[in-house]
């Protein structure tokens, strides 16, 4: 049955914990996951979690401190001296979990940390992923696997296959290497259990295999093992030699933080935030995207400002400035939507730019007519102006298609400048459609009251 954290979960956990009742608290922690845990002590003060903490068995306590969050698992870290570090904490969980709790470390602490790791191997792994750049599959992948060689037989390598599971919570895949560690393929249990004890692996393994490189960044791995259902993918180095390995549930938070990170920029929130972050942290980071949208708010200002001896003369345009200026930001964040999403999931296909923006013309074309022919219809009832009614029709299909083209080409050029393309979306399309909307809309505007 799924755990609910509730508010009256957290008041009686509360009344145990002010009571001193060990028993309830020892039991609802044995009997909890890992992550409910982290849950709970997110909630809970610093003094009470602490309390709380020292219920939780010693391995169990391990993989609850990664799932903590980030400020938490720090003052969590801060109360241990590096050696409970090490062995309470870095002992109990894998090599890159343990990388990833060391790296959040003072740089004196770090090395301290290390230093008290008892297993010079485990010391060794943790050093070698602190190596690599964060956001790449070196950073990502764990050095516990299973690897065995190809010319060893059924026999040695069920032996051998023991005793690295030892050191492993989750088997996925064996891995089938070369004298230099080079990776060469996967094992089958199953080919393995119905073998002779005395065949040999290199007569048994399947050599197709999906491998990412060490520099491979985290987001390509996603899309990887998404594209092919992997649950775990190798990876090798330069010369293809097996490193570690990555699993799914890595990716998965590989996907959720970038799916974050897109929505909060698409949103105009420019750094990686948390509502529990304080009041400036917050503020900072939904500032710079407006004061973008005022400066572009002035522009839009100065634009009608440029037309306002034709707004005296034929002050009904503007009751459509609200509608022009909407739908040109609406169409923009549409289309540069689509374009972000594919760009993000590998979907886009080989089609060119021009490709892409001669389909966007016809959907925009489409779109286009018909929400000006159901603007033309709506001011010829309710208006006698013919010159209002034609441009407003005008503009709106003529915006509807500049948008619609905008927001298409712009997260193209970004990604082909290696910028973020989701720097196109919200905000920042919005802005500028709202600009050449009401530009086009006045020109427009003045064209057709000249002819009319």
């Amino acid at each position: 049955m799924q755990f609910e954290l509730t508010k009256q979960y957290l008041a009686d956990l509360r009344k145990a914990i002010e009571g001193g009742n060990t028993t309830f608290l020892s039991q609802e922690m044995e009997k909890l996951h890992e992550v409910d845990i982290a849950d709970i002590l997110d909630e809970l003060n610093m003094s009470e979690a602490k309390f709380l903490f020292s219920f939780i068995e010693e391995e169990k306590a391990a993989d609850v401190m990664v799932e903590l969050e980030d400020d938490v698992r720090e003052k969590f870290l801060a109360a241990l001296s590096s050696k409970e570090i090490a062995d309470q904490v870095i002992d109990n969980i894998e090599s890159d979990d343990a990388a990833d709790v060391i790296a959040e470390l003072p740089d004196k602490i770090k090395e301290e940390v290390i230093s008290q790791i008892e297993d010079p191997e485990q010391a060794s792994d943790i050093v070698d992923l602190l190596n690599y750049e964060e956001g790449t599959a070196g950073g990502l992948m764990a050095k516990e696997l299973i690897a065995v060689n190809q010319n060893w037989t059924v026999m040695k390598c069920l032996r051998e296959m023991r005793i690295q599971a030892e050191q492993m919570e989750d088997v996925y895949a064996v891995y089938v290497v070369n004298n230099n560690n080079a990776l060469l393929g996967l094992l089958s249990l199953n080919k393995m259990l119905v073998a002779p004890t005395n065949s040999i692996i290199d007569d048994i393994f399947d050599k197709e295999v999906t491998s990412v490189h060490t520099d491979t960044s985290s987001e390509e791995v996603a899309n990887i093992m998404d594209k092919y259902d992997l649950v775990v993918l190798p990876v090798v180095d330069e010369d293809g030699k097996l490193q570690g390995r990555i699993t799914i549930d890595d990716v998965v938070e590989i996907i959720k933080e970038e799916a974050e990170k897109d929505y909060q920029m698409a949103s105009g929130i420019t750094e990686d935030v948390e509502s529990s972050d304080k009041v400036w942290i917050l503020s900072r980071a939904r500032l710079p995207w407006l004061l973008i949208g005022l400066i572009g708010g002035i522009f839009g200002a100065k634009v009608i400002g440029l037309y306002e001896h034709d707004i005296k003369i034929y002050p009904e345009m503007a009751f459509f400035i609200p509608l022009i200026a909407a739908m040109g930001g609406n169409v923009g964040v549409q289309s540069s939507a689509i374009i972000v999403q594919g760009l993000a999931n590998n979907t886009l296909g080989m089609e060119s730019i021009f490709t892409k923006l001669v389909k966007e013309l016809g959907v925009a074309l489409i779109n286009g007519i018909i929400c000006s022919v159901l603007i033309l219809g709506y001011n010829l009832f309710f208006s006698d102006s013919m010159a209002l009614s034609m441009t407003v029709s005008v503009a709106l299909l003529s915006v509807i298609i500049i948008a619609g083209l905008f927001g298409t080409l712009v997260p193209l050029l970004l990604n082909k400048y290696d910028i973020d393309a989701a720097l196109a979306t919200g905000p920042f399309i919005t802005t500028i459609n709202d600009i050449l909307g009401l530009a086009v809309y006045f020109l427009i505007g003045r064209l057709m009251y000249l002819y009319f």
